[in-house]
């Protein structure tokens, strides 16, 4: 095969590298180049092939199929890129799941409008005056106990 295993992935190639495109590539790209070698690669084309070509073909062909059905789904792609994506590992679904719904919300969620050097100021301020007069922004305000 052309592309080889890279360590810690498996046995599997990266996926990107065995569609031959880059990890920003739009879904489009990645589409595009998944019909490319699954033409190029299909097991039907090369039933005529001598046998050690035909297995060969099939196991790429399945390769391809795997790489594009993860980087297909954003949800896997986002885990897969994160290095968190086992395809061979059943038994983690539920923490799969979770973390895909994780990355889902940070990748949806908005910006927060960055703090002023006066917001921090007036913050800084607020943690010394209270320090200094025993009472602290933070604390709650309720009936003090003890003698």
């Amino acid at each position: 095969m052309d592309a080889e295993p890279e360590a810690g992935s498996a046995g599997v190639a990266c996926y990107y590298s065995l569609l031959g495109i880059r990890r920003n590539a739009s879904s489009a790209e990645i589409r595009n180049a998944y019909r490319k070698l699954a033409l190029k690669w299909h097991p039907d084309r090369w039933a005529k092939e001598p046998a050690a070509a035909s297995a060969e073909a099939k196991g790429r062909f399945q390769l391809i199929q795997e790489a594009y059905s993860v980087l297909a789904d954003s949800g896997k792609r986002a885990m897969y890129d994160a290095g968190l994506f086992d395809p061979f590992d059943d038994q983690d679904q539920d923490l799969t799941d979770f973390m895909e719904e994780m990355l889902s919300m940070m990748n949806s969620a908005k910006p927060e409008k960055p703090d002023t050097i006066q917001d921090l100021q007036k913050l800084f301020d607020e943690i010394v005056n209270g320090m200094e007069t025993g009472c602290a922004p933070w604390a709650t305000r309720g009936p003090k106990r003890g003698p």
